[in-house]
This record gives C-alpha cells, sequence and structure tokens, in this order.
C-alpha cells in the first residue's frame, strides 16, 4: 500500500468505460492467441517505482530477467498516481504495456474490463503464496496476476520512552490504551496514526476494523464502531494528536522520529526513511494490538501484482509471462523483499526470510493472517474505502458518535 496517493474515483470510472470497447475490438481479432508479428526482442514495461531505491532495484531485477529470456526491457516508471490515467490512455490507443504493474487493489477492477489475461493461460500458478495475495490477484475466479513482495503494518515504539515509562509494548487494545497514555508528556503524544481522508487512513483503520470481526460489507455494526471508538477515545483523552485527521503515513513517521510520538502505525517501507534521519533513534516494532489476549490480528496487505495485459499478439503475451515468472523465482522473492523491505510472498520462504531479516519478523508475521483489500467487495472497494475514511473523520471531528458516523457513511 501506501506508496502512492489514492486516484480519482472517476478516473477509476473512466477506465472501465474506455477499456471496453478496444478490449472487444481486440478479442474479436484473436486477442492472446493471435498468431506472433515475428521474433520478440524487446518487451514494454510499465510501473510506478519511479523513487529510491525501488527504482534502481526494479530496473536491475527486470533487466536481468529479460537477458535470461532473451529480450530487452523497455521500461517507463511513473508517479504512482497517474498510473490508471496512463492505463487509460494507452488502452483507448491499444498500446498498453506488455507487462504491467498494478497496485493490488486496483487488479480486480483492471482485470473486470477484459485488459489482462489469465496467468494460467501461461502455465503459471499461484500455488504456494499467501492466501491473501492470490484473493488479491483473483477476479471470477481466474488468478490475474503474481505479485512477488507484499507489506502490512505495525506498531512502532521508541525503545527508550516505553523503557523509561516502565511500559512493555501493548498486545491489546487496553493495553495501547494504557500503554498510550502513560507516554504523553508534555508535547509528546503517545501514539500516532493516520486518520485522513484518504485511502491511507482506511489502510490504517483496517487492521483494527477486521481484527474486531468488522465487515466492508456492514459498515454500521457494533464490532466496526467498537474499532472506531477505540481511535476517538485515544485522540478525545489527549493520548493521540487530533492532528491524525490531516497526517498521511509519512507525517506520522516524521512525528515518530522527531521524538512527538512515542509510538506509531505504520509500515516497513519507513524502515530506510529511519535509518537515513534518525540513525541514532532505537525503535522496535510489534504487530497491531488485538482486542482482546488471544484475538487473530487481521491486517491489510499491501503491495503490487504483476499483469499481462492482452496485447493480440500470442508470443509477446508468452514473452510477458516469463518476465513475471522470473520476477516471481524464490531468489527474486528474496531479493526484491530484502532490498526493499517487503515480505516474501511465498510461505515456504518465511521463515529463512525472518532468519535473513529479523527486524521484519513482526510484518512477516501479520502477513501470514492478513487480507487483501478487494478480498470481500472486489472491484468496488474502493466506495467502501471511501466510506470508511469519511466516518473516521466525522467521529474524531465529533461530528456524531462512531455508530452514527458510520451508519451515515454506509447509507451516503
Amino acid at each position: 500500500m501506501a506508496r502512492r496517493g489514492a486516484v480519482l474515483r472517476r478516473t477509476r470510472l473512466a477506465i472501465a468505460l474506455a477499456l471496453t470497447a478496444p478490449l472487444a475490438l481486440t478479442a474479436c481479432g484473436g486477442g492472446g492467441g493471435e498468431a506472433s508479428s515475428g521474433e520478440v526482442t524487446s518487451l514494454r514495461v510499465l510501473d510506478y517505482y519511479n523513487n529510491e531505491p525501488d527504482n534502481t532495484v526494479y530496473q536491475t531485477t527486470l533487466e536481468e530477467c529479460g537477458r535470461q529470456i532473451g529480450v530487452t526491457i523497455e521500461r517507463e516508471s511513473i508517479p504512482g498516481d497517474t498510473l490508471i490515467a496512463k492505463v487509460l490512455q494507452q488502452a483507448s490507443s491499444r498500446t498498453l504495456p506488455d507487462v504491467l504493474m498494478l497496485d493490488n487493489p486496483d487488479l480486480q477492477q483492471i482485470a473486470a474490463t477484459g485488459a489482462l489475461a489469465p496467468i494460467a493461460d501461461f502455465g503459471l500458478s499461484a500455488e504456494g503464496y499467501a492466501e491473501g495475495v492470490v484473493n488479491a490477484s483473483t477476479y471470477e475466479g481466474e488468478v490475474y496476476g503474481l505479485q512477488p513482495v507484499t507489506n502490512t503494518i505495525g506498531l512502532f515504539y521508541n525503545e527508550a520512552m516505553l523503557a523509561e515509562a516502565g511500559v512493555a509494548p501493548p498486545t491489546t487494545w487496553e493495553e495501547l490504551k494504557t500503554a498510550a497514555a502513560a507516554l504523553t508528556q508534555g508535547d509528546r503524544y503517545g501514539v500516532a496514526f493516520s486518520a485522513a481522508a484518504t485511502y491511507e487512513g482506511t489502510w490504517q483503520f483496517l487492521p483494527f476494523m477486521w481484527s474486531n470481526g468488522g465487515d466492508e460489507t456492514d459498515l454500521a455494526s457494533p464490532q466496526v464502531a467498537e474499532a472506531l471508538q477505540l481511535w476517538v477515545d485515544l485522540v478525545n483523552s489527549g493520548s493521540a494528536s487530533r492532528s491524525v485527521l490531516n497526517w498521511g503515513q509519512s507525517d506520522v513517521n516524521e512525528q515518530f522520529m522527531a521524538g512527538n510520538a512515542a509510538m506509531m502505525v505504520n509500515g516497513p517501507w519507513q524502515f530506510p526513511v529511519l535509518a537515513e534521519n534518525a540513525p541514532d533513534l532505537g525503535y522496535g516494532v510489534v504487530p497491531i494490538p488485538v482486542p482482546q489476549a488471544g484475538d487473530t490480528l487481521v491486517a491489510p496487505l499491501g503491495g503490487e501484482t504483476w499483469t499481462i495485459p492482452r496485447a493480440g499478439d500470442e508470443a509477446r503475451q508468452t514473452k510477458a509471462a516469463q518476465i513475471v515468472e522470473c520476477l516471481n523465482t524464490d531468489e527474486n522473492q528474496m531479493a526484491l523483499a530484502t532490498q526493499r523491505t517487503t515480505v516474501p510472498t511465498k510461505t515456504a520462504l518465511r521463515e529463512e526470510f525472518v532468519a535473513q531479516v529479523p527486524e521484519m519478523a513482526a510484518f512477516t508475521e501479520a502477513v501470514q493472517t492478513a487480507r487483501a483489500r478487494t478480498g470481500k467487495l472486489g472491484e468496488e472497494w474502493p466506495a467502501a474505502a471511501t466510506k470508511i475514511y469519511t466516518a473516521v473523520q466525522t467521529a474524531i471531528t465529533g461530528g456524531a458518535s462512531p455508530q452514527d458516523a458510520l451508519r451515515q457513511a454506509q447509507d451516503g
């Protein structure tokens, strides 16, 4: 997640409308079964890894995969918040790339248009991958992408601050409230999180909602209201700043680095930022606290999946599938996870990965029971995500009780 901004809902709707016509024409012309136009010597790749170190990591990996299968990689990397608009333009002009990377919650919307080919058409399989990861790349029973690495969120804590206060890293909601209150002193808040009116705000709320049995198909349920009440209580008690309403995850990390928050909800993509800007900061990470001891943490899965657009050229699609397969070898999953502070998606690699990168233990543990955001609502997920962050904003600002805010959002 959280490596790009939210795309406007009208853009998401527009892509479905624009893709349908040109793809229908492509299908009539033979689609993926059409004969090759000749030897394939290069492949076009589109992704949004335009920042370091991701840009260099993926450039190197893709070039090596290309070398192995005998093609040159022509890669275009663009800002994340422009990717869907770019795909829309390319679909309209029938210039989709051979290999397309998508943020995993976007896959089902794009697959629904007919733009993508099922990976099984090329002998690829997601067997052995984390269940939630497979669900994220599945549409109407067909898997349309393979995701080499994933991420989720955890609870970071300042070791010195917790030691000074005699507080252990919390594991339950009650412990979280108690610890946050004890750690709140002067200008320092006990905990920081993002409750912004963006998909980041929804993303951060999901582990609290899901772990309490809440469900995006019934936002007005008592379970979702209890999770939202927890956030409201943290803010109203002064244990969390009201600025959480405006903070994105990078803002939350800045507060943590500056010592203005003793704990924060955030993801492993902050490790490089912390290492560069706060190298002497001693901190640890534990899974997000659950409602009661013994409850199962259900966190959201982030990361990107690699897909094969319907290019109308069987040979090009076959080569593209080989690139996707190469990105997902055991060796590349481990390398990408290690270099990008993410988690390999093949379950058999987890133990080896944690042994090599112990600081990723909490995130790797959380991935085992994590869920795809599109797991229940599929392509309708963005609408639900908007309702969730709207309700969070309403409740924390005091515009309505958590229960009423959720009911208003659900009915709106």
